[in-house]
């Protein structure tokens, strides 16, 4: 048995980056994990190795569209599905060695097996039982399920299946047009897939900005991706291979179907918290299955905090990440904060998709009087020279005060750029504080200043 003062149940975004937090402000830290890698679902069958195939079939795209554009002549270039995978694999494998050196450089024990809370101040690893003054749950999400889809990674897969398929199917339809079926459906519809997503809603993107929703919509369209907007799937069935999607249009109530020799569902994720002994320990869950924690991350066992997706909010790293910097420093006894209000949001098909702070409709609900200024990267020469000039930006700022209260955007490198905005929302700044600042040309993020100019004399370049 050891003791320690903090243990971390889950080695994900939110898990390891509070470990490292935590041993780095002077506390005997472990941290469980039970998958057999560091970096949770986002690292090992998520975040990660979607964006290393985004990059690979964007760079397949690019070949086969733009090259000769660009004058690269040559043969065609093929796919090799197997070698691609290699690919994705390869760099799993290089950031799941990077945290186990940040732990080992941190003096944060790994205790390798699943985490169970089997008492006040007590966590049974595998059977083992280790004392820690504090515990913190970051066991992250899993896939939610649809009633009447069964996935069997074989026919209906999940986005695990879906980041590891042998071969690029000759048709798929995506269950859910949020962030991972967009990512997914571009990375196949690229490879040469027949892609169609079938969405309960009647848009796209649930939660954005309506005009980026459109837009987008209309991008993803040209692209080759089929949408069935308004769709409430009944059921999937699969046999000899093929799987058939049966569902009915909300509008008229007209029953519908779709072939296609891979389904992937991809309409949410829910809290993991099985096996973790939160009922036999008192903790209390939300009627989602959330674990309930107050304003400082702490449930109501003294001693017991939660964190990332396992609690409310939006299931994204980033957001785990801060709040585990946070719980980790009120452990320590020093002031932990994640400011809500600035947690920015990327969907990363071509073109990106980022957003942060108020949309339109929120500041309208609230009654507040606002500005709006749009720039679209047609203007931009930086993006007319990399085929990027889709999309736009669109900063809203209060009308009276020009203080920043949101943005959107579409275009090239849009979740680089977003960040620009974030530190903006942070210290409070106007409009006119970024349409003051030298922004290099030629550069995408020109495009965010012009946005800026916009709300008030009006932009350079449009």
């Amino acid at each position: 048995m050891a003791e320690y003062d903090v243990i971390i149940i889950g080695g994900g975004p939110g898990g390891y980056v509070c470990a490292i937090r935590c041993a780095q402000l002077g506390l005997k830290t472990a941290c469980v994990e039970g998958r057999g890698a560091l970096g949770g679902t986002c690292l090992n069958v998520g975040c990660i190795p979607s964006k290393a195939l985004l990059h690979a079939s964007h760079s397949y795209h690019e070949a086969h569209t733009n090259f000769e554009k660009m004058g690269l002549m040559g043969g065609a270039v093929t796919l090799d599905m197997g070698k691609m995978m290699d690919y994705k694999q390869s760099v799993i494998d290089a950031n799941v060695n990077g945290i186990e050196f940040l732990f080992k450089k941190n003096k944060v024990d790994y205790l390798r097996g699943w985490g169970k809370i089997s008492g006040k101040g007590e966590v049974s690893v595998d059977g083992e039982v280790h004392k820690a003054k504090n515990i913190v749950i970051a066991t992250g999400s899993e896939v939610a399920p649809l009633k009447g889809v069964e996935v069997d990674q074989d026919t209906v897969i999940d986005s695990t299946g879906a980041l590891a398929l042998a071969e690029v199917p000759k048709r798929l339809v995506v269950i859910g047009a949020g962030v991972i079926g967009l990512e997914m459906g571009s990375v196949y519809a690229r490879l040469g897939s027949e892609v169609t997503v079938v969405e309960f809603l009647d848009h796209i993107t649930p939660g954005m900005d309506p005009e980026i929703q459109k837009t987008l919509l209309r991008s993803l369209k040209k692209q080759g991706i089929k949408f069935v907007l308004g769709a409430a799937v009944q059921s999937v069935e699969a046999k000899n291979g093929v799987a058939t999607v049966n569902y009915i249009l909300r509008k008229n109530d007209k029953a519908d179907s779709l072939e296609a020799e891979k389904v992937l569902l991809a309409t949410g994720r829910k809290p993991f918290t099985e096996g973790l002994g939160l009922e036999e320990i008192g903790i209390k869950t939300t009627p989602r299955g959330q674990v309930e924690t107050d304003g400082h991350w702490r449930t109501n066992i003294e001693g017991i905090y939660a964190i990332g997706d396992v609690i409310d909010g939006p299931m994204l790293a980033h957001k785990a990440e801060d709040e585990g910097m946070a719980v980790a420093e009120s452990i320590a006894g020093q002031a932990g904060h994640v400011n809500y209000d600035v947690i920015p949001g990327v969907i990363y098909t071509t073109p990106e998709v980022a957003s942060v702070g108020k949309t339109e409709a929120q500041l309208k609900d609230e009654g507040r009087a606002y500005k709006v200024g749009k720039f679209s990267f047609m203007g931009n020469g930086r993006a007319k020279a990399v085929f990027g000039s889709e999309g736009f930006v669109k900063i809203l700022a209060d009308k009276d005060t020009d203080r920043i209260l949101g943005c959107h955007l579409m275009g090239p490198m849009a979740g680089e750029l977003i960040h620009e905005i974030c530190v903006a929302l942070e210290f409070g700044a106007s409009a006119e504080d970024i349409a003051r600042t030298c922004h290099a040309h030629p550069t995408f993020s020109e495009a965010v200043r012009e946005a800026a100019l916009a709300c008030g004399d009006g932009a350079i370049h449009a």
